[in-house]
């Protein structure tokens, strides 16, 4: 679950659609949130992933 919300975050920012990509990125945060409370991946790793995502759609035009 983990690996295809990154995915679809990353295919909506290649596909240049910000508003896309802010709404898939609503989505995977809650999985992000959900996958670090259950303790498969450290809260940090969780963090790190948000933040990145988020960097980069905001880099976009």
């Amino acid at each position: 679950m983990l690996r295809t919300a990154i995915k679809r975050v990353r295919t909506a920012i290649d596909a240049g659609d910000k508003a896309a990509a802010n709404a898939v990125l609503q989505k995977a945060t809650g999985v992000i949130d959900r996958v670090a409370d259950k303790n498969i991946i450290h809260k940090n790793k969780a963090a790190r992933h948000k933040s990145r995502l988020t960097a980069a759609i905001k880099l976009l035009a």
